[in-house]
């Protein structure tokens, strides 16, 4: 199999004798990180000043902190943006010291300066050997699109291949949306690019038709595709329909991965036309071989008896689990994902196990092989009730030898270093939230930090926004936004504080009224610290609120941005104490403004959402009893809502599929309002 090009090389690995020298070499360059600023303007960010460089001293800082815990043999890692987008996908035949290459602060293309400045986190997955790690990158890649990989960005549906059947000869073609066509659908595949390139190979391969059924049957003498061999011509009989049929069978095979008989036929044809002399035929059929062979690689990361299957293993460490799920479908590896289900310390982990897997399928379809660590309980009875939904059979399986149990292991261990590096995570993110809470004079470390901000523009489609922290980083599933009901002033921020602080912690009031069972490690509900974007203002905006609702316990500080809206030199409102600022090397700073980055972002977004929406709102939405097929008819007779609105009623009643009671109902409703 080829190797992927990417548009950023990966730059060269450091020579290193040992993991210690991997260890100082990756210091000394973080160090020097630390003091980058003017004198490193050999790497264009494409951001000016202090951001630029606060932007790529913040990226680095992250890849070291997860090089610490990468592991030394060969894998394949993901950079991650801070809103949890996949930047890039390599490979390496140590981990670490691939990592450790990223630290350096010299001979860096600016593509590569970009992605480190963007990096928030990485993801791990090791592999027994490089060509493993090879394999997986590509269908990660194709999995992911990542925006530093080579790929095709789309933001359509998924594509898929269709291969139908026609009784004039199947097509193979690209296809998109409702599966209405009768054939066989293979996918989906992650970008257009991935489609198009399989099916160039299919095509080549197999000679299937690729035109429309319009074409094909006007057809009266083979078109180019014959004449440059990318189709047999069954339009015109070139080829007998039994022999069209097979080669039909063939391209099946191959698409469900069974292409062994396809390729021993290639390398037959291959050989044949060697013997003829035909060299340049021999050298297509080669290359041909060459790419199915890479399609369907047989290396240990895609396995050889397996076709699909779902692949969960367990890993328990300090009273936590990760759960790590790897999919395989068409003997391939389509990627995989760590999860850390919540459960209790006493519980078995095959019950553990069981229970996960019970809600994991609650919603989505399963392979008719799912290979588990642990065995569980009531396997039998998930196998049935999986089978009974899907409508095949569904094997729950503990697999104790061969290529299957090297699948669980795989994925076991796998589990557990995501795990480890979650720890380690953890443990750094408390040392932030205590740096945070000795910045604003906390007693104790908070356990959940509360950080709002709003999204307008000029007074509409007002947003204010809750983003959420504690020990486990940002808790996306407690995040909440509030949908400004007013009525507010244009650019009145001190209102739209004062609504969403009172919306919320007056529904906090009235759960807290309500008994709970106690629950020591459960996230709390209600917030340590609460931070505000904005100044003096909004600060005691919200303190009256808090202190009319009778809110104690809760500290409450705001950020001002500083001058020039410069990071780093933001000013700090807390109660008793006159504003101050943080150092400019200090955690705790650094911490604020990834805090207050990730409420702004999310406010902004979801703002933009509903500015989109409301764009694409209808007038004739707001008519009750007018559903899409009246809509639809509406707008087909005049064209438009504003014709509509400006229609007659004795021309709305004739309005084909309206009745006169509904054509007085629309004619109402637009005079009504004027």
């Amino acid at each position: 199999m080829s190797r992927l090009k990417n548009p950023i090389d990966a730059p060269p690995e450091p020579i290193l004798e040992a993991d210690d020298l991997a260890e100082d070499l990756a210091e000394d360059v973080v160090e020097a990180g630390d003091s980058l600023g003017e004198e490193s303007s050999g790497i264009d960010l494409d951001l000016e000043g202090e951001a630029g460089a606060a932007s790529y001293k913040r990226g680095l800082r992250a890849i070291r902190a997860h090089w610490k815990h990468a592991p030394m043999g060969p894998g394949v890692y993901r950079m991650l943006a801070e809103d949890g987008a996949v930047l890039y996908v390599g490979k390496a035949k140590s981990l670490r010291r691939r990592i450790a290459s990223y630290t350096r602060m010299i001979g860096h293309t600016n593509r590569i300066a970009r992605m480190i400045a963007l990096t928030a986190s990485m993801v791990f997955v090791s592999t027994r050997t490089e060509v493993e790690a090879l394999l997986l990158e590509a269908n990660l890649i194709k999995q992911l699109k990542p925006r530093f990989n080579v790929l095709l960005r789309d933001d359509k549906s998924f594509p898929y291949i269709l291969l139908t059947k026609d009784e004039r000869g199947a097509q193979l073609t690209k296809h998109r949306g409702a599966r209405s066509r009768k054939g066989d659908y293979f996918g989906p595949f992650a970008s257009v690019w991935a489609v198009n390139r399989t099916l160039n190979a299919l095509q080549r391969a197999f000679l299937l038709r690729s035109c429309e059924n319009a074409f094909y049957d006007n057809r009266t003498r083979p078109c180019l595709l014959f004449q440059i061999k990318r189709c047999a011509g069954p339009c015109t009989g070139e080829i007998a329909p039994d022999n069209y049929a097979e080669l039909t069978r063939e391209a099946q095979d191959f698409l469900t991965g069974r292409s062994r008989a396809v390729r021993e036929r290639l390398a037959g044809e291959m050989n044949e036309a060697a013997e003829k002399l035909e060299f340049e035929r021999a050298a297509r059929l080669r290359d041909r071989i060459a790419a199915l062979a890479a399609i369907q690689g047989q290396q240990g990361i895609n396995p050889r008896g397996v076709s699909e299957a779902d692949v969960f293993a367990l890993h328990e460490e300090a009273g936590q689990f990760c759960v790590e799920a790897v999919f395989y479908r068409a003997y391939q590896n389509w990627g995989n994902r760590a999860y850390f289900p919540r459960a209790d310390k006493t519980l078995a982990a095959g019950e553990v196990l069981g229970s996960f897997m019970a809600q994991f399928y609650a919603d989505r379809p399963a392979p008719k092989l799912v290979l588990v660590s642990h065995e569980i309980e009531e396997s039998g009875w998930l196998a049935e009730a999986l089978s009974e939904r899907q409508g095949h059979k569904v094997e729950v399986l503990l697999p104790q030898r061969g290529e299957k149990r090297e699948m669980v292991a795989d994925a076991q261990n796998n589990a557990r270093e995501a795990l480890g590096r979650r720890l380690a995570d953890s443990a750094s993110q408390m040392k932030l939230l205590e740096a945070l809470g000795a910045a604003f004079g906390m007693e104790k470390a908070p356990r959940r930090v509360e950080v709002y901000d709003n999204s307008h523009i000029m007074g509409s489609s007002a947003i204010g926004a809750m983003v959420v922290a504690g020990p486990l980083g940002f808790m996306k599933t407690h995040y909440r936004t509030f949908n400004i009901k007013g009525p507010v002033t244009p650019g009145d921020d001190y209102a739209m504080m004062r609504e969403v602080l009172s919306r919320r912690f007056s529904r906090l009031l009235k759960e807290a009224d309500q008994p709970a069972p106690e629950d020591a490690d459960a996230f709390p509900q209600a917030p340590d610290l609460i931070l505000i974007d904005g100044g003096r203002g909004q600060f005691e905006a919200v303190r009256t609120v808090l202190d009319e609702l009778g809110v104690t316990g809760v500290t409450l500080a705001s950020i001002a941005k500083g001058a020039d809206r410069n990071a780093g030199r933001e000013s700090f409102f807390v109660a008793g104490r006159e504003p101050f600022r943080l150092a400019p090397r200090d955690p705790a700073l650094y911490f604020v403004q990834r805090l207050r980055d990730e409420a702004h972002r999310f406010a902004i977004g979801t703002h933009r959402a509903r500015r989109k929406k409301e764009f694409a709102k209808n007038p004739l939405d707001e008519i009750a009893g007018i559903g899409p097929s009246r809509k639809r008819a509406l707008l087909q007779a005049f064209g438009t809502a504003k014709a509509v609105a400006a229609a007659a009623l004795v021309d709305l009643e004739k309005t084909p599929g309206l009745s006169v009671a509904t054509a007085k109902l629309v004619f109402d409703h637009f005079h009504e309002k004027g």
